[in-house]
């Protein structure tokens, strides 16, 4: 009988550790998209539709370089060096600057 009772203990303990994963992993998925929907309204906020349209077809296939150019972006909002609203025109030349700097290092 006492090792069914250990054997019970041990389920008890197993499936409480696998809940308490559930939901640390629960409250992690809930802060990362907390982030990106954040993330999203402020490039909704300092990009055209036309711009935000381009970097959406550069994630897709740059998924690293188009977070590069989304927190330099984002940066330069939140410092409030940006007036207006960056066109479709003017993010093309960043991301052309951008490449550039990482060609030359």
């Amino acid at each position: 009988m006492s090792e069914d009772s250990e054997l019970d203990r041990i389920r008890a303990k197993k499936l409480q550790d696998m809940q308490r994963q559930a939901i640390e992993e629960q409250k992690h998925d809930q802060v990362k998209d907390q982030i990106e929907e954040q993330r999203t309204a402020v490039l909704k906020q300092i990009l055209t539709d036309e711009a935000r349209q381009r970097l959406t077809n550069i994630r897709i296939v740059r998924p690293e370089f188009a977070e590069t150019v989304e927190l330099q972006l984002i940066q330069l909002a939140q410092t409030g060096r940006l007036g207006e609203k960056i066109t479709d025109t003017q993010l093309k030349k960043t991301l052309q600057q951008i490449s550039q700097r990482k060609r030359d290092s």
